[in-house]
């Protein structure tokens, strides 16, 4: 399988993860994430976590442009966090989180955004502990 592939099937695993939180995800093959373009992308840096030759975990970051009303320009955007289910609980999401962090640093970059749903307490803590607070939350009405 080529990385892609890989990295492919870790993008369903978190669309999976997320579905029980939005009834609007697609019941298959939801696309979250342009994977080559991040990866080819000076803007951008993705990073795995391995255990051995196993892949359990990702995430990245993208410098993004701000909305004007903002005093800064640019922010870093993380995406794609990840940790197999077996991995959880052992620091791995904050190690990865911080080194995109500091690759964002690096650039010149001091404020980042992350989405995550409301009712997801785990992954609410678990950015909690790398420094996040809540700053909007976004509301949504589905009529049926």
């Amino acid at each position: 399988m080529t990385d892609i592939g890989l990295l492919r099937q870790l993008e369903q695993k978190v669309v999976q993860a997320e579905r029980p939180y939005n009834r609007s995800i697609k019941p298959e093959n939801a696309i979250y994430y342009d994977l080559e373009q991040l990866i080819a992308s000076e803007s951008a840096c993705v990073l795995v976590a391995q255990d051995g030759d196993l892949v359990i975990a990702t995430g990245y970051v993208q410098t993004r442009v701000s909305k004007a009303s903002l005093i800064h320009e640019e922010h870093g955007y993380l995406g794609f966090m990840y940790v197999d289910e077996l991995y959880r609980g052992m620091g791995i999401n904050r190690l990865l989180t911080d080194k995109l962090i500091v690759w964002g640093k690096e650039r010149g970059l001091s404020d980042f955004y992350l989405d995550v749903y409301a009712d997801n307490q785990p992954a609410l803590k678990a950015y909690e502990k790398s420094g996040f607070k809540t700053s909007m939350i976004e509301m949504k009405l589905t009529l049926d």
